[in-house]
């Protein structure tokens, strides 16, 4: 113990060796397969497996309108989920840093990361029975005089919304716990109003936090194939068609070539974040 005392990087690569070789050997490991399985491709009369190079996976998938269809709607979904997190969350955790007593806000916190705990698949089906016939959302849209949505891509951004919200939540959360209350006390003692304050004291600090929460839920919801099966009707997502390609087709190539795109996009995404200079305020 005494020479690792005073050899501190040798003391840090064993604290970080093994998880980072995990990280190499697991992760890295699967994605390089992935991309390499992308570039093989099947026979279609054995159904056999040809390790031999070819674009054909990649060309199917940018030729074929439908599988053009299927990945801008991912996207959109995507989009359109950590918009819908990322307004829901925002009043939450500023409620819960700055404005609920110590007590309170212990118990909301407990209330965002109680629905953690419970699976996965409990609450996606939990909204299917409230988006199914005479269930909640059906009867409320019906007391208005209007159409239930029903199954479809309503009910599935609603539920992924629902599903990923926690994870919104707590950045924000933890972005603004780090902002000190005498820097609103002062806004207020200068005369700046409500919007003012909000403007430019809280939305600086708020903005990394959002950026890091979207990084979870947009990814989340790129690579989510369960509930919009459970939720969504005849509309399929990225995972969907991953999910169909290693199941009852059998075809790992064209499975791993439309896996690249989420891949794909989440570094563009992650890219465009860093441009804008959010990830160095996290």
């Amino acid at each position: 113990m005494s020479s690792l005392h005073r050899h501190p990087r040798v003391r840090l690569g064993l604290l970080l060796g093994p998880p980072i070789l995990w990280l190499g050997v697991a992760y890295l490991g699967a994605l390089a397969a992935l991309f390499v399985t992308a570039l093989w491709s099947q026979n279609s009369f054995t159904g056999l497996i040809e390790r031999e190079w070819t674009l054909d996976s990649f060309r199917t998938l940018f030729t074929v309108d439908v599988y053009r269809t299927i990945a801008l709607r991912t996207i959109g979904v995507a989009l359109l989920v950590t918009l819908i997190d990322a307004v829901v969350a925002f009043p939450i955790a500023l409620y819960m840093s700055k404005v609920a007593r110590p007590g309170l806000r212990r118990f909301l916190l407990v209330a965002v990361l109680m629905p953690l705990w419970a699976s996965y698949l409990v609450k996606a089906y939990a909204w299917r029975g409230m988006f199914a016939e005479g269930g909640l959302v059906s009867t409320m849209f019906e007391a208005v005089g209007l159409q239930s949505p029903g199954f479809g891509l309503a009910a599935t951004v609603v539920t992924l919304a629902y599903l990923w919200l926690p994870y919104m939540i707590l950045p924000i959360y933890a972005g603004l716990e780090r902002l000190p209350d005498s820097l609103l006390e002062a806004s207020a003692d200068l005369g700046a109003k409500t919007t003012q304050t909000l403007r430019r004291v809280i939305v600086p600090v708020v903005v990394p936090a959002m950026v890091a929460g979207s990084i979870f839920t947009f990814s989340l919801t790129l690579g989510d194939y369960i509930a919009v099966r459970i939720v969504g009707g005849t509309n399929q997502l990225l995972g969907n068609v991953v999910y169909d390609n290693v199941g009852a087709a059998n075809n790992l190539p064209f499975a791993a070539a439309v896996a690249t795109i989420p891949v794909v996009v989440m570094l563009g995404y992650l890219a465009a974040v860093r441009r804008t200079g959010a990830m160095e305020s996290l």
